[in-house]
């Protein structure tokens, strides 16, 4: 067994593991029980880690590299690109903590020893690093 991927989260890895398992590649998630407990765990534990077999390992690689290079659509299929210099290049769930909400609930999660109580999914583009929601209006 080979680790492919791991997560933080487990919706994603579920989502990678069920698209796996459609295309005959057999995975199991290790860790998904204890960093749904607590997410504070994620990081002593090292994530979710997606594991397959080794033979398997340069198949699931191509499916993964397939599904990263397929184009974000909004809800009107047209693609989603940066607003500050037009690239397609995208991270997609971004944690933002950016803003005034943000820095106060980083403080206050300090404080307390508790998970970031307050963050928001944004776009995040990789080539100039600009965050952004897309206005489906």
């Amino acid at each position: 067994m080979v680790t492919l991927k791991v997560f933080d989260n487990a919706m994603e890895a579920h989502l990678l593991r069920t698209k796996l398992e459609s295309e005959g590649i057999h995975s199991f998630l290790q860790d998904e029980n204890i960093v749904s407990l607590n997410p504070l765990y994620n990081y002593a534990v090292g994530g979710i880690k997606l594991n397959i077999q080794l033979a398997d390992a340069e198949r699931a690689k191509q499916i993964i590299q397939e599904i990263e290079n397929t184009p974000i659509l909004d809800d009107y299929d047209q693609q989603i690109s940066c607003p500050q210099c037009g690239s397609t290049d995208l991270y997609t769930n971004f944690k933002s903590m950016k803003g005034t909400k943000g820095m106060f609930s980083a403080v206050i999660s300090f404080l307390m020893g508790v998970f970031p109580i307050y963050y928001k999914n944004v776009y995040k583009c990789k080539n100039c690093e600009k965050e952004f929601k897309v206005d489906l209006t």
